[in-house]
């Protein structure tokens, strides 16, 4: 590594203003910043020095969503295997690589995409590239089913970036969060591509491995199930382990507990946020329990689809969810609410997740502003009190 770093120093100049490269300049910055901690600091003003920063908060976010990507790389070669009817003959080792070849191409699509996007719009704005797309880039696979084609997936990764993102001004400046918006705009521009039977199971033989599927076999989702009134063929402990169909990386409990507790270890995360989406969510779907209006008990909305998923990697996002501690309450558990309220309610969208975080995006600075304008309120009759 310090050879690598003496070579950059050494190229430095030619990228520097006046040097050959100089129009690449954000783009040296980019890689230097993403391989090694800048040496530089702040000409003026007040400076804190922290042992965290940007990077190192989007680097623990990705080793935390690690495990849900690993095991839905081999969920989907599970019930690849397990539709075809040969899971018994297939080792460990070819399920899980028939998942990772399925899912390669989408993380690469996504990375490159994003970063191309990110690299093009910094020297465009003579600004430096930021590390947020190193999150979204890894989360935008993971909450797509897996027959999503490549190229529908670019044009929404596209979209998502420009106006989602840099269009506000870039990392910690977007409203929305932009890895949903990505999942948004595939569900409301191809929705034939991101709901129904067929797209939750890779059908494809990939190098050799797995097998193709009949022509008739379907596999809807636990939700997309229970929309339609049927009965989920599915039981509690199947749906906490991930052995069903559903996006790749929203499927196993266990696996999204584990990056939870990274997140809440190394403080990245708030914990105020994640236990109120899923004390809201709990709270709606057991009173639309006991009115009879939804089959399933209150504990099963917590662990099927994208609720978990949501409630630990997206409803935490600290540039779109609420800031200040009391409004952190408000937000989560108006976003598990909403997402039951939309499941329940609406046959149409049996997910939910989605639409209520992109929905308390929206509202999260009015919660952190009504937070704040209450404090201000109880502090100023306290002092009006004193002075009386």
């Amino acid at each position: 590594m310090s050879s690598l770093k003496k070579h950059l120093d050494k190229i430095r100049p030619s990228f520097e203003e006046g040097g050959k490269f100089h129009a690449f300049r954000s783009v040296y910055e980019g890689m230097e910043s993403f391989l090694f901690v800048p040496n530089t600091t702040s000409a003026s003003g007040a400076s804190i020095h922290d042992s965290i920063d940007s990077k190192r908060i989007m680097s623990m976010v990705v080793i935390a969503v690690l495990p849900a990507m690993l095991f839905g790389m081999y969920n989907i070669g599970y019930q690849n295997y397990k539709a075809a009817g040969t899971l018994a003959d297939a080792s460990f080792w070819a399920v899980f690589f028939y998942g990772f070849l399925a899912v390669l191409p989408k993380i690469l699509v996504s990375y490159i995409v994003g970063l191309a996007i990110e690299f093009a719009w910094a020297q465009w704005k003579h600004e430096e590239i930021q590390e947020g797309y190193l999150v979204s880039g890894i989360l935008i696979p993971l909450i797509i089913p897996i027959n999503c084609p490549l190229w529908i997936l670019a044009i929404a990764i596209a979209f998502a970036v420009i106006f989602a993102k840099e269009i506000f001004g870039g990392t910690g400046m977007n409203i929305f969060n932009v890895a949903l918006v990505t999942r948004a705009f595939l569900f409301f521009s191809y929705p034939s591509k991101m709901s129904g039977d067929a797209v939750w199971v890779a059908t494809d033989k990939i190098c050799g491995l797995g097998n193709t599927l009949p022509d008739a076999f379907t596999c809807a989702t636990p939700l997309g199930e229970i929309a339609q009134g049927a009965n989920i063929p599915y039981s509690l402990c199947d749906m906490v382990t991930g052995f069903i169909p559903g996006s790749i990386g929203e499927t196993s409990v266990i696996a999204i507990a584990i990056g939870a507790i990274i997140l809440l270890w190394t403080g990245v995360a708030s914990w105020k946020t994640m236990l109120s989406v899923f004390v809201g969510g709990g709270v709606v779907a057991a009173l639309f329990h006991t009115g009879g209006m939804t089959p399933i008990p209150w504990y099963e909305h917590l662990v099927l689809g994208g609720f978990a998923f949501g409630a630990v990697f997206m409803a935490t996002d600290p540039v779109t969810s609420a800031r200040t501690e009391t409004g952190k309450y408000i937000y989560g558990l108006l976003i598990g609410a909403m997402a039951v309220v939309i499941r329940v309610m609406n046959a149409g969208y049996p997910e939910g997740m989605m639409l209520s975080i992109l929905l308390m995006n929206m509202f999260a600075p009015l919660i952190d502003y009504c937070v704040v304008q209450s404090n201000i309120s109880k502090r100023m009759k306290r002092v009006t009190s004193k002075n009386k």
